[in-house]
């Protein structure tokens, strides 16, 4: 199980060690967009309609995801998240409200 708490604590240390700071959350939020498309870039061509491009098949996704789960860590640090909260009481809401929505959906089915 990941330990959200430990992964915010590391990426603080390691702003504090290497980053000089955190930038501002305008530009974070900015940086969050820019990983997220990547991620999207690679999976549409990848793994959608899309040929994938040269330049495109040395991208390593899980590479993709680790920065965009970075950024979401530096936002949730500077605006005082703790993150692994907010992600357990997400889950338990989930499970409430979906378990027998997905299991009752015939689209889910095939």
């Amino acid at each position: 199980m990941m330990n959200i708490e430990n992964a915010q604590k590391i990426v603080d240390k390691w702003i504090q060690e290497h980053g000089v700071r955190y930038f501002n959350e305008l530009t974070n939020m900015a940086q969050l967009t820019e990983e997220v498309g990547e991620v999207a870039r690679i999976i549409a061509r990848r793994y959608g309609e899309q040929s994938e491009k040269e330049s495109d098949r040395d991208k390593d996704l899980g590479e993709e995801l680790a920065d965009v789960v970075f950024v979401v860590l530096c936002l949730a640090n500077q605006t005082g998240i703790d993150l692994q909260e907010a992600f357990d009481k997400k889950m338990a809401k989930k499970t409430k409200r979906d378990h027998d929505r997905h299991h009752n959906n015939d689209k889910l089915k095939k």
